[in-house]
């Protein structure tokens, strides 16, 4: 097994660790928050660094419980955050082809970020961030049979909003 260096194996991971904070709280700040709270819980934990498997799973698995630990949190403090996070889309935008397929990028982006938990975070580490099942399910501390499930689920449901929102037109 590898010796682990903080400076080489964990900081890189500062901007995964980041976009899976902010895929799951939606909230910049909140993310950079749990970034440096990861990197201070690995950093702790320095001494059971030789019995991972994977330092990135570990670091990636302490952001995402950070992350729904502070969901939980703003929740009880602020009621659902479903008002919050519905957002219209332009109505005012120009009817290029370019403007309405980034129309329909965040009309997706949007649907993502509506989707459950479980769901949403197993879609972000399998398509955006190209982690494959057996990794996700590590991190995730799920089966990879329940990984392709939840994957599964989420592009059905993404493709079904899909096609009743493009059928009105955008």
């Amino acid at each position: 097994m590898k010796e682990i260096s903080f400076r080489n194996d964990v900081l890189p991971l500062k901007d995964k660790l980041f976009r899976l904070a902010l895929r799951i709280t939606l909230n910049r700040e909140e993310a950079e928050d749990i970034v440096q709270d990861t990197l201070i819980k690995v950093w702790n934990s320095r001494n059971k660094w030789q019995q991972l498997d994977s330092i990135e799973a570990y670091s990636l698995t302490i952001a995402r419980n950070l992350s729904l630990d502070r969901i939980k949190k703003m929740e009880n403090q602020n009621g659902s955050l479903e008002d919050e996070k519905t957002e219209r889309p332009d109505a005012t935008s120009n009817p290029s082809e370019r403007m309405i397929q980034k129309d329909k990028l965040d009309i997706v982006k949007r649907m993502i970020d509506e989707l459950p938990e479980k769901q949403r975070s197993c879609i972000q580490l399998r398509d955006i961030e190209g982690k494959a099942y057996k990794d996700i399910a590590q991190i995730l501390g799920i089966t990879e049979e329940q990984v392709k499930i939840n994957i599964f689920r989420a592009r059905q449901t993404i493709k079904q909003r899909f096609q009743q929102f493009d059928k009105y037109g955008l």
